[in-house]
Parts: structure tokens; C-alpha cells; sequence
């Protein structure tokens, strides 16, 4: 399953963006590179939509430069091979941004100056998706982990048969050849030169990446490549102990458990801030006071429920008018805001949110 999750500027961006032709497609989609014409035959209909709505409104040059980005994705084989459970684009006239996601989304075109970033919120809050280095001084394996698909493991090339292999020795428990290195001492300089190795080669596949990787492994290499290691994400907890007799299933069931307490404790923080921050106003639930807290650039994280819906609009001076008509979701609008003002924005089930308001914001300041 191949996976492209989005960085924070990649959401800032997409929230900034502005354009009256701008094409939001959220399609499902199936990791099996078998079901890659399956998938460009769900995105072939969702395009024709986009085209279709594009035409009622847009000119015809506009409407050509975006149909013809649509067509090339469409023309490209490979890029329909490697799926994840999800693919979002996000296209213009000028521009085309695509990112393949762990998440199962709804289907969903929609075509309007703004681009629709919710349900990659979604997406990018709780990913439901890690990777697993398995790490022994017998092998080291990547295994790549979703919510409920099975495990699989990564091919990566160049990667250390083994510690001793990886430091050109017989063993890794021996007398180096100067004389010098024997012992504890020895070994542990040598599983040090190993981990880099696993690391080094990781790193390209890495690059890009957000997803937490979690180590599962025995100490003292547990801690050694947890020391070097250039990956920003690595999980706090580990799978402890040696991984070795450990099957991709097995380990990706104990990382899916890392990854339901990372995200329960981050969870029951966020709560426990937002109480503290009430009783000096500077917490809010109010979709007015989120409005024009976020235009003040007052909003330093903003939890949304991720199924909310009201629709309305927000004045560049945060005042919020509620018209069931309108076309714009003020919920979506406030992240927005916030988003381009630093803050953290997250959408969360309405069961997670604090007070199971629709929106909740922790404040930089009172407003």
C-alpha cells in the first residue's frame, strides 16, 4: 500500500488556496495492484462529474487546462498501481496535488474557489496507519500497517542481511581486527555501525513520510536506533523484546495497539488542557467566539467533530452568519483560519470532542 500523507504546509496550502475553478476529488480506493483498473474506473466517473460542474460555471480554457490534468492522472498506469485505501486530488487550472491515504473516505467531488479539506483532516489527525522496524541483530524488516487491511511487508532495497554482514565480521561478538573492540564493547560499537546501516537505507523510503514508525526490538538496539535514527516520527512506545519470531500480522496487531494509546492519551491531554483553559477564557466552544478568535489568529489548537456540517459564512473580521443556504460550511471555514494563523486543527469523532461540541478551541489568549 502506498501512502503519501500530507505535511503541514501541504494542508496550509490547500486551506490558503483560492481559485473560482477549483476540483476537490475524494474517491475510495483498493491497495490491490490488481484492482488498479477498478480504481481509474471509479476515478474516471468522479472526474467526468468535476468536468461536468466545471462547465456550468467556468470558462472554457479554465475548464480545459483542469480536464486535461485530470486526464493525464488518468493516463498514467503505474501511479493506479500503487494505491492506499483513499486518494484525494485537489486540481486548478494551473495545478494538480494528489495524496494517497490510509484512511477510508467517502466519496465526495465538489467544485468551488476553495478546495474541500476536511475529510483530509480526517485523514491527517488520526491516521489509523504506522510503520513497523522489526530490528534484531539476525535481520531487520519494515512492515507497513493499516487499520484493518492486512500487514504487509516492504521490500527495501539494500537493506543489511544481518549485524555481523552489515560490519563485515563473522560475528558481531568476536575481536575486531585491530584487537581493540571485544567484549560488550565490541558488540555494542558494531550493533551501532549496524543500526546506522538500517537507517541509511530507510531513509529514502522515509523521506516525505509522517507516518509513526514504531521499533520493535530488543536493547540495547532498541534504544541504539531509536539515538540515530533521521526519522522525525518514531513512536515513544516500542514492541519490546526480540522480534524475530514475530509474523508482519503479529507485529502489526502490537502496533496498532501503540497507536490506539498514542492517539487515547493525546486525546485525554487535549480534554485536560481545554478544562484548565476555560476557567481564564481561553478555551471555546461557541462557533462565533471560534470565528472570530481565528481571524484574530488567537486559536492555538481547534478540535472539530469530523461529521459536522453548518452551513454559513465568515467575514475576513470573524463575524459569522449562519444561512442554510449557503454553500460554504463555517466549521470548515474556522479551520481554515486557524490553520493559516500556525494552529494545530484536528477532526476527531463527535464521541472525542470536548463538551461533544461541534467545534472546541484552545486559545493563545482570551478574546
Amino acid at each position: 500500500m502506498h501512502i503519501d500523507m500530507p505535511t503541514r504546509y501541504d494542508l496550509e496550502r490547500l486551506a490558503a488556496a483560492r481559485d473560482p475553478h477549483s476540483v476537490t476529488v475524494y474517491l475510495s480506493t483498493s491497495s490491490v495492484p490488481a484492482d488498479s483498473e477498478k480504481n481509474q474506473t471509479k476515478a474516471r466517473s468522479l472526474f467526468g462529474s468535476a468536468v461536468k460542474q466545471l462547465q456550468e460555471g467556468g470558462d472554457k480554457e479554465s475548464v480545459a487546462a483542469v480536464e486535461a490534468f485530470l486526464h493525464e492522472l488518468l493516463e498514467s498506469p503505474e501511479f493506479w498501481f500503487d494505491m492506499g485505501r483513499s486518494l484525494a486530488i485537489f486540481a486548478t487550472p494551473t495545478s494538480i496535488l494528489e495524496f494517497r491515504l490510509p484512511n477510508d473516505l467517502e466519496d465526495h467531488v465538489s467544485v468551488t474557489d476553495r478546495f474541500a479539506i476536511t475529510p483530509l483532516l480526517r485523514a491527517s489527525t488520526f491516521p489509523n496507519a504506522a510503520l513497523v522496524l522489526a530490528i534484531s541483530q539476525n535481520g531487520a524488516r519494515l512492515v507497513e500497517v493499516s487499520a484493518d487491511r492486512p500487514a504487509e511487508e516492504v521490500t527495501v532495497p539494500g537493506m543489511p542481511r544481518d549485524a555481523a554482514s552489515a560490519v563485515g565480521l563473522d560475528s558481531i561478538g568476536g575481536r575486531a581486527p585491530s584487537g581493540r573492540l571485544q567484549g560488550d564493547e565490541g558488540r555494542k560499537v558494531r550493533l551501532t555501525q549496524y543500526a546506522r546501516s538500517v537507517d541509511q537505507v530507510l531513509r529514502p523510503m522515509l523521506n516525505g513520510q509522517s507516518l509513526p514508525l514504531v521499533i520493535a526490538a530488543a536493547e540495547p538496539l532498541r534504544s541504539i536506533y531509536r539515538n540515530l535514527t533521521g526519522y522525525a516520527h518514531v513512536a515513544a512506545e516500542a514492541i519490546e523484546g526480540n522480534p524475530d519470531e514475530l509474523t508482519p500480522t503479529q507485529l502489526a496487531d502490537a502496533a496498532r495497539g501503540v497507536l490506539d494509546r498514542i492517539y487515547a492519551a493525546d486525546l485525554v491531554a487535549l480534554k485536560s488542557t481545554f478544562e484548565e483553559r476555560r476557567t481564564n477564557g481561553r478555551a471555546a466552544t461557541d462557533l462565533s467566539d471560534l470565528a472570530r478568535a481565528a481571524a484574530f489568529g488567537a486559536v492555538e489548537t481547534l478540535v472539530v467533530d469530523m461529521d459536522a456540517v453548518v452551513n454559513g459564512s465568515v467575514g475576513d473580521d470573524g463575524a459569522l452568519t449562519l444561512d442554510a443556504d449557503a454553500g460554504n460550511d463555517v466549521i470548515e471555514e474556522i479551520a481554515r483560519r486557524a490553520l493559516g494563523t500556525g494552529a494545530r486543527v484536528l477532526a476527531v469523532r463527535q464521541s472525542d470532542m470536548p463538551e461533544k461540541a461541534q467545534a472546541a478551541g484552545i486559545l493563545r489568549y482570551a478574546v
